[in-house]
């Protein structure tokens, strides 16, 4: 186990942070008190006279930081030989390429994958010309593609959670933070529709009756 201790504090990627004070540290603390109200479906909503690309940026920081927690307490049970390939159930299997440095999609273990897809968000996370901090700056016109594909890559990660790990999730008692974490993502990817449908296909059962709830 020595071995993947190592690698884990790599995969756990540092906290991306919004700076105090700013409006979009505003609009998280906003989130976060209408998420305690409990109704998740009104919480993703887009607070009236904000800017949709900001609650949107706000929010996919926001999801990215959980995801990395989430999976930070798995990490230990997410090895080259428990996952050799990056899957979502035995008919899902994901391959990495992010157009850039890896054009070809390859085929890697799930570890070395959420280690690309992870490092890959940070990064666009960190350009400040894709999510600028400062206020008046505007967004790019390709900003919510952006967004899109951020979000379809951070889905994977519950997903593979989900299907290859939560026996593990159970057994750390993680069960109803990671439940309430994917429902929280999956309503606000439905309120502006930014995910398609196939995408989800992986864990369609869970978003049903996650939605039958909620009615």
């Amino acid at each position: 186990p020595l071995v993947s201790g190592s690698r884990s504090s790599k995969t756990f990627k540092p906290k991306k942070n919004i700076p105090e004070g700013s409006h979009q540290y505003e609009l998280l603390k906003h989130a976060e008190a209408t998420l305690g109200s409990g109704n998740l479906r009104q919480a993703v909503m887009l607070p009236e006279g904000e800017d949709l690309n900001e609650w949107i940026a706000v929010n996919t920081v926001d999801f990215f930081n959980q995801i990395n927690m989430l999976y930070g307490t798995i990490t230990e049970f997410c090895t080259e030989s428990s996952c050799p390939v990056m899957s979502a159930g035995p008919r899902y299997e994901y391959h990495w390429a992010d157009g850039t440095n890896i054009k070809k999609p390859i085929k890697c273990s799930a570890p070395k994958y959420i280690d690309y897809l992870m490092t890959w968000v940070q990064d666009q996370l960190d350009d400040e010309t894709l999510f600028p901090s400062k206020i008046g700056v505007p967004f790019p016109k390709n900003f919510m593609s952006v967004a899109k594909t951020i979000l379809k890559r951070l889905f994977r990660v519950y997903a593979h959670i989900y299907h290859q790990h939560f026996d593990s999730v159970r057994r750390l008692q993680e069960e109803a933070h990671l439940n309430t974490s994917f429902k929280h993502f999956i309503f606000f990817v439905q309120e502006f529709n930014l995910i398609d449908r196939r995408e989800l296909a992986p864990l369609h059962e869970l978003i049903e009756k996650l939605g039958s709830k909620d009615r």
